[in-house]
C-alpha cells in the first residue's frame, strides 16, 4: 500500500487545478502555470479543495505509479504557490561567480570562465561572488540547472574546493603522509 499515494493534496488559496482528457493536468497559481501529462492508469479527482490520487487496480505498475503521481502533482501545486530554490556555494581561492546580463559566468580554476544561459522560467541570482541561488516553479528544472552548475567543479575530498549545495557535507580524505 502506498502511504504517500493515499494522502490527499491540499490546494492552497489562489491555486487552481484542472484535470483534462488523458490525465492532462494544468495548475495555475500566483507564481505561474504548469502543465503535465500524467499516466492514464491512475485516477485523479479534484474534490472541494483537495486532489485525490487513486489507482485502478493492484498490479505492480499501478502500485509504483501511485506515489509517484501524487508526488508530481504535489510538487506542481507547491511550485506555483511558493516556488523552489536551490542555494549553491563556491569554495576555493579564486573561484567566483557573477551575472553578466542574463548569463551566469563561473570562474572555477579553468583556463576559461564557464557560462550558463538563464533558461526560461528559471532565475539565477548571485548575491555574493561565492553564492548562487537558482529559483523557479518547476522542481525538476530548478534541480537540473543547479546540478549542471555544480558539475562545473564538484567538491573534491582533499581540500574541499569546488561548488556545492548549501549545507552539503563533503567527506574529507587524508592526504599522503611522508615517511
Amino acid at each position: 500500500m502506498s502511504r504517500i499515494g493515499l494522502k490527499p493534496i491540499e490546494i492552497p488559496q489562489g491555486v487552481e487545478v484542472k484535470i483534462g482528457d488523458n490525465n492532462h493536468v494544468e495548475v495555475k497559481g500566483p507564481k505561474g502555470e504548469l502543465t503535465r501529462n500524467l499516466h492514464t492508469d491512475i485516477n485523479i479527482k479534484v474534490e472541494e479543495n483537495q486532489v485525490l490520487v487513486e489507482r485502478k487496480n493492484d498490479q505492480k505498475q499501478q502500485r509504483s505509479l501511485h506515489g509517484t503521481t501524487r508526488s508530481l502533482l504535489s510538487n506542481m501545486i507547491e511550485g506555483v504557490h511558493a516556488g523552489y530554490e536551490k542555494h549553491l556555494e563556491i569554495i576555493g581561492v579564486g573561484y567566483r561567480a557573477q551575472m553578466q546580463g542574463t548569463k551566469l559566468v563561473v570562474g572555477a580554476g579553468y583556463s576559461h570562465p564557464v557560462e550558463f544561459e538563464q533558461e526560461e522560467g528559471i532565475t539565477i541570482e548571485v548575491p555574493k561572488n561565492t553564492e548562487i541561488i537558482v529559483k523557479g516553479i518547476d522542481k525538476e528544472r530548478v534541480g537540473a540547472v543547479a546540478a549542471n552548475i555544480r558539475a562545473v567543479r564538484p567538491p573534491e575530498p582533499y581540500k574541499g574546493k569546488g561548488i556545492r549545495y548549501k549545507g552539503e557535507h563533503v567527506r574529507r580524505k587524508e592526504g599522503k603522509t611522508a615517511k
